[in-house]
């Protein structure tokens, strides 16, 4: 993309819709992508940040009045400057707080949309981390009613699993001229925000209401660091730094503008699903159209059912691409029709690997192989039309070969050459000259059907070929099972360690009744996790057993197959008609 596009707009009515023009941009990007969302108040150059970390100084719409430039979400695709066969999407949200549009609940659903869509969320704020910085962020504490993990129609909180699924949260805070000390030491970025972000005590209904923010700051954002931009952007605020010219101070400014880009690239991670799904981009199309949807119906976005809803969706495409893998060559073996059934049937057990091959590395919780079962059952309905198609070239090819050997006996069977005395000898060794070279050149191009021990020989070709074809398909599963384990484990670590760090923090500024409630809350978030452990092997277990059965049911499909012809061979007679079909 050269320049960004919209991604999710306003109609008249109020409503959010992604445009399609967006849709077909994302649907097209294969890879994974690092998605990287900014929000803030309006008019505070959230827009000059994408621009930075897109490389360019122009591109999403800046400007330079009260008024917000920014409508709705932009996006912007380009390949990651430092992760190779990455993406980078960058999402520029509108303005928040912007008083000309009179409906808070808009903003709450531009920034859920933002923490929805993002792998890393930059929250971009100017001056200093205060209360008053942490009060704007209130759409934080709307989260909970905002997003469900879980699709239980029971009122439950399952905000505790945010952690999970959120992005990095980074804030960005501009125009910052302090000096980064608590009690006259010195200290770093983050620990400027740790320190900004610690639990207060406090009687009055003011300092409880700044409390909640920051609560839900450190609980749904572990993964949360601080960027401060130390030279101010805006023109009227030159005047403090008069040692200055523009042209230096400009310079500075980019030079700490290149290090945030750097800082964003190396902090953000590609984007997942619940149970560690990667996402791409067209991935990323499809959750943007579910989320808007939903929002737009009155419902609430649920992580859990936006899982349900990409597996089906992948496992329907997935199927699709190993149809197309195994058509395609099987379109090309077409163009050398007719072939002995033995090179065709090779070709076939080759290409059916490669589909499912395919289809398990874009394939995501077909936990029961339900699609993976369509998938062999259509390339099996696929191939039985090959073998009549390679059946019709191999009878085309012998008659026009029988046609062309006739040519010259119908040519004097026209002519009464075999009327006259001695006509009769002469058909007879024409005809017996035809039969021999006809019999020669078919031998050579197409072959008879073999006897007994042939098609034994045959059999035991598929039967080994379906055994490796399995073993294949198991270790496949095996590695993609392993795999989302892995990335599960690692949600439920960083969960853990969120919550455990949220614990200290409570117990270290005296709120012990809220302390012993997180050590319940994880109790049970321990045993939610030993027990989706359990599920997600029996879930493994019991593709394995389908799997196996599967291969069992193929390998009696062929057993069956091989009797019927075993009983043609000892029933056929010989053919009347020389044409020689596969």
């Amino acid at each position: 993309m050269d320049k960004p596009v919209c991604l999710i707009d306003t109609t008249s009515d109020g409503q959010q819709c992604v445009q399609q023009s967006a849709m077909d941009i994302l649907q097209k990007i294969e890879q994974p992508v690092v998605v990287v969302a900014v929000v803030g108040l309006y008019r505070t150059g959230k827009s000059y940040l994408m621009n930075r970390l897109a490389g360019k100084r122009t591109g999403f719409a800046l400007g330079s009045t009260v008024e917000s430039k920014t409508k709705g979400i932009w996006m912007w695709c380009m390949p990651h400057p430092d992760k190779k066969g990455t993406s980078l999407v960058l999402l520029d949200t509108e303005g928040l707080g912007d008083v000309n549009k009179g409906d808070s609940k808009h903003d709450t659903n531009i920034f859920c949309l933002a923490v929805l869509l993002s792998s890393t969320l930059i929250y971009n704020s100017r001056g200093t981390i205060d209360n008053r910085a942490i009060e704007e962020l209130q759409y934080v504490t709307e989260l909970t009613e905002c997003i469900k993990v879980k699709s239980s129609e029971e009122e439950t909180d399952d905000s505790s699993e945010f952690v999970k699924f959120f992005p990095r949260f980074i804030w960005a805070v501009r125009d910052f001229t302090l000096e980064l000390k608590i009690e006259g030491k010195d200290v770093t970025e983050n620990e400027y925000l740790e320190f900004a972000l610690k639990l207060k005590h406090g009687t009055s209904k003011k300092i409880m209401e700044y409390n909640l923010p920051r609560e839900c700051i450190q609980k749904f954002f572990p993964s949360r660091t601080c960027f401060t931009f130390p030279f101010p952007t805006a023109p009227e605020k030159l005047s403090r730094l008069e040692s200055l010219d523009r042209a230096e101070l400009d310079s500075k400014f980019l030079e700490v503008a290149d290090s945030f880009c750097k800082f964003v690239f190396q902090d953000s991670q590609v984007k997942t699903l619940k149970d560690g799904y990667t996402v791409t981009g067209r991935v990323l199309g499809n959750l943007a159209k579910m989320y808007v949807d939903t929002i737009s119906s009155g419902a609430v976005p649920c992580l859990e059912n936006a899982v349900i809803a990409m597996a089906m969706i992948e496992n329907e495409a997935a199927v699709r691409e190993g149809l197309e893998v195994y058509e395609s060559g099987m379109e090309e073996l077409k163009i050398s029709f007719p072939l002995d059934l033995k090179d065709v049937s090779t070709k076939q057990q080759h290409l059916s690997n490669m589909a499912k091959q395919t289809f398990i590395k874009r394939s995501f919780r077909d936990n029961d192989g339900k699609y993976l079962k369509s998938l062999e059952e259509k390339i099996n309905n696929l191939f039985d039309g090959y073998l009549i198609h390679n059946e019709q070239a191999s009878k085309k090819r012998c008659e026009n070969l029988l046609s062309s050997l006739c040519a010259t006996m119908t040519e004097q069977l026209e002519q009464g050459l075999y009327a006259k005395p001695g006509g009769y000898d002469l058909f007879c060794k024409d005809l017996e000259d035809i039969v021999e070279k006809y019999k020669s050149q078919t031998n050579k191009e197409v072959k008879e059907i073999k006897a007994k021990e042939e098609e034994n020989r045959k059999l035991e070709e598929k039967l080994e070929a379906e055994i490796r074809n399995n073993e294949e398909r198991m270790r496949l599963m095996k590695e993609k099972m392993d795999e989302e384990n892995r990335l599960q484990k690692e949600e439920v670590k960083r969960a853990m360690d969120s919550k455990l760090k949220e614990q200290a923090a409570l117990l270290e500024k005296g709120f012990k009744e809220k302390a012993a409630m997180m050590t319940q809350e994880i109790e049970e978030f321990k045993r939610q996790n030993t027990e989706a452990e359990h599920n997600r092997a029996r879930e493994f277990a019991a593709m394995l057993e389908n799997s196996n059965r599967r291969h069992e049911e193929s390998m009696a499909i062929m057993l069956e197959q091989n009797r019927k012809q075993m009983e043609a061979i000892q029933q056929r007679k010989a053919p009347r008609d020389p044409c020689c079909i596969l």
